[in-house]
């Protein structure tokens, strides 16, 4: 399936001219990555049909509408690094990422228009709530940067609107190409969300304690943007005495060694056990999802391969 993809990725004629526009496109879309969301998709119809190849592109839709997300993300955050590569606003500058990112858009839903027609309307409804929704996640991760009072709850909300609803729709719309009943759509979506706010916790956890050859993004840049992350709420509820002050002195600093930040918070979040309460959480979510997909009634052997690529999710090191 991931070579089926990669080929239709390879291939895909998003335009040419002016040049400026659509090699940004071409550019991240070759970075790789792990494809996840249109492998849901695909291993998600798999489960009802044989006959999945018939849903490659509009499963790259998913992909396309992801990777449009990034490039803003990445202006927005003033990334560095995407997949280990210059991201596109560095590669370029941010106008030619915004503009790319907007024909990005443009080129998802092309990519959806080659469905059945009489599951479109279902599907363009799904991706329009869903799409909404992830903007909505990237507003309020936005919010966050100058609230004080961003709670467990709240940070979880946000991370569901922003990474897992469009998790959830990439299994949902597998199991509506393949002709899945409404119950195991609706368990292939709640599987999906689950799933998505697992692996979010699972990349606020790298960003601090993952190897930086391995992650492909900037270890620690989380901590040096003060980005409100699962950590970050818990070891702001947790510290106190000298913690809580070094803490709030790092939260505070203007001018500072960006490696020194790190090291210095990294080492806070060890001492309060912020690593083990996180992989607590995140193991919560990730068992959430795998019990709605038990759920789903077709044959385990038929689940086995999208079991197999959550569980990978699951202990993944980038």
């Amino acid at each position: 399936m991931l070579a089926a993809l990669n080929s239709q990725i390879s291939t895909l004629p998003y335009g040419q001219r002016p040049p400026e526009l659509y090699d940004p496109i071409r550019y991240l879309m070759q970075l790789g990555g792990k494809r996840m969301r249109p492998l849901f998709t695909l291993l998600s119809s798999s489960m009802f049909t044989d006959h999945w190849q018939p849903f490659v592109r509009p499963a790259i839709a998913v992909e396309v509408f992801h990777n449009f997300t990034l490039m803003h993300d990445d202006i927005m955050d003033a990334a560095p690094l995407r997949r280990g590569q210059p991201t596109v606003h560095v590669k370029w500058n941010p106008n030619v990422a915004i503009l790319s990112g907007d024909v990005m858009l443009v080129c998802a839903y092309q990519l959806l228009a080659d469905i059945a027609p009489g599951q479109l309307t279902t599907v363009l409804k799904k991706f329009n709530r869903c799409a909404a929704e992830v903007c909505e996640g990237q507003q309020l991760d936005m919010n966050f940067e100058t609230r004080t009072d961003v709670s467990e709850a709240d940070y979880l909300d946000m991370i569901r609107l922003k990474t897992a609803v469009l998790l959830g729709f990439s299994l949902e719309f597998g199991g509506i190409l393949a002709g899945a009943d409404e119950k195991n759509t609706r368990l292939l979506y709640e599987a999906g969300e689950s799933i998505g706010i697992g692996f979010q916790l699972k990349d606020d956890l790298l960003d601090v304690f993952g190897d930086q050859a391995k992650f492909g993004k900037q270890v620690g840049g989380d901590i040096i943007a003060n980005k409100k992350t699962f950590l970050l709420i818990e070891a702001l509820q947790l510290a106190g005495g000298e913690e809580g002050r070094q803490l709030d002195k790092w939260l505070q600093a203007k001018n500072f060694d960006p490696q020194e930040k790190v090291r210095a918070v990294t080492d806070i979040y060890n001492s309060l056990g912020i690593h083990e309460i996180t992989e607590a959480k995140m193991n919560e979510y990730f068992a959430l999802g795998l019990t709605c997909l038990s759920q789903i009634s077709v044959p385990a052997e038929r689940k086995a391969p999208l079991v197999e690529f959550v569980e990978k999710l699951i202990y993944r090191e980038n």
